[in-house]
């Protein structure tokens, strides 16, 4: 059997772009419901995905002042989706740096099990005061520190979900996410992710990063085609390309301004208060992506634009349309799977975690027009061939024990 693209929907509460919300014919406030979450679910259970993903932060984050935010827990929200419906896996993010490890793992454990072995758990390190002022901290940890804590909780997880001797999964025990482009990220990647989930905005690094994190995966003894790269992308379809791109056009405008500054601020870490959006970032004020605090990898896609392009400031807020910098494609149905096919078919992915603009309306233009459009060119299942997540993607039994090394 050829090889086979992998898709994931994100359900990023009305959708990536920062204007959603306010998009003409969407409910503001939808993404309040678990009605949401499901019916979406259920529409990419019938386009065959591999899976639902939740992003999700421990902390009310300042923004929602300018739009909504992620708003359900997502281990709630997917023992709901579970229960509605019977094939696509179900991928939770939970903090390592604000989480207790047997707690994660026995609940976790358990999704999983009742589930018929659909969980994966998205491995994440959390950047920014915000969350550690939630949880009484002055400040958040370093960056170095949070990635030894998560290759040690993600160890000990790993080793609880090991020892079960019942209420166990089909899947052996959830599919490992890891989601960090830093340096200590990549690592933290190649030593535990089973699915990584990426940012990119170019082709040939992403082939590089690719190479780089299934190369790392072979040095700790993993087999490098058991890691399943997917970069995140966002979607704006229409059924022609001067539809998508007055879409596109008008989600620009509806995006809040204070919040996409606020957003980029808290991206590159100093304030913007006082610059014009005519004018582009001073270059002094940037350091290289490893010095960074925050997330590192979206300060580097961040800066690779300023460097590679000297926008204006309004300049990047449009380009960013107040997402974190995920890619962007605008098209026909045609046009995005030329492009998906073209990152597939060169190596840079396996498969992607699609960021539809607006939901539930962008995902059901992906899932009716796009999807379709990829399995005619033999790329996308037409049907599951498995029950499991890890059949979903082509990932075998784990083996019983994770060895981490923290550096």
């Amino acid at each position: 059997m050829s090889r086979q693209l992998h898709l994931n929907v994100n359900i990023l509460n009305a959708g990536v772009f920062g204007g959603s919300w306010r998009f003409p014919g969407t409910d503001a406030t939808a993404s309040y419901t678990i009605a949401h979450y499901t019916s979406i679910a259920k529409k990419a259970e019938q386009a065959k995905l591999d899976a639902v993903f939740l992003a999700d932060g421990p902390a009310l984050d300042p923004s929602i002042a300018h739009r909504t935010g992620n708003n359900l827990e997502p281990s709630t929200v997917l023992a709901r989706i579970a229960a509605q419906t019977e094939r696509i896996g179900l991928i939770a993010t939970l903090s390592s740096s604000y989480n207790d490890p047997v707690e994660v793992a026995r609940r976790l454990g358990d999704l999983d099990h009742v589930s018929g072995g659909r969980f994966g758990w998205n491995v994440v390190t959390t950047a920014g005061s915000v969350a550690a002022r939630n949880f009484g901290r002055a400040s958040e940890p370093e960056h170095a520190q949070r990635y030894r804590r998560a290759a040690e909780f993600a160890t000990h997880v790993v080793a609880s979900w090991a020892a079960r001797t019942d209420l166990v999964s089909p899947q052996g025990r959830p599919v490992v996410v890891q989601a960090g482009g830093s340096r200590d990220g990549r690592r933290l990647a190649a030593q535990v992710g089973e699915v990584i989930f990426s940012a990119d905005q170019d082709l040939a690094h992403a082939r590089a990063f690719r190479a780089e994190i299934r190369a790392g995966a072979a040095e700790f003894g993993r087999r490098p085609e058991e890691v399943v790269i997917l970069p995140g992308i966002s979607t704006v379809v229409g059924s022609t390309e001067a539809e998508a791109r007055a879409r596109r056009a008008l989600l620009d405008d509806l995006l809040p301004d204070a919040y996409a500054r606020a957003r980029l601020a808290g991206q590159l870490g100093f304030s913007l208060d006082g610059l014009s959006d005519d004018e582009p970032i001073p270059a002094e004020l940037l350091v290289e992506p490893d010095a960074a605090g925050g997330s590192q990898t979206f300060f580097r896609i961040v800066k690779t634009i300023i460097d590679t392009e000297n926008p204006t400031l309004g300049q990047l807020l449009k380009k960013l349309s107040g997402g974190a910098g995920h890619r962007i494609v605008v098209g026909t149905p045609e046009q995005i799977a030329d492009d998906i096919e073209t990152w597939f078919r060169a190596g840079a992915a396996d498969g992607f975690n699609v960021m539809p603009d607006v939901l539930p309306s962008g995902f059901d233009d992906f899932a009716d027009h796009v999807v379709p459009e990829l399995q005619r060119r033999g790329l996308f299942r037409t049907e599951y061939d498995g029950r499991t997540l890890r059949e979903h993607l082509g990932l075998p039994l784990p083996s019983a024990h994770l060895e981490v090394t923290a550096s």
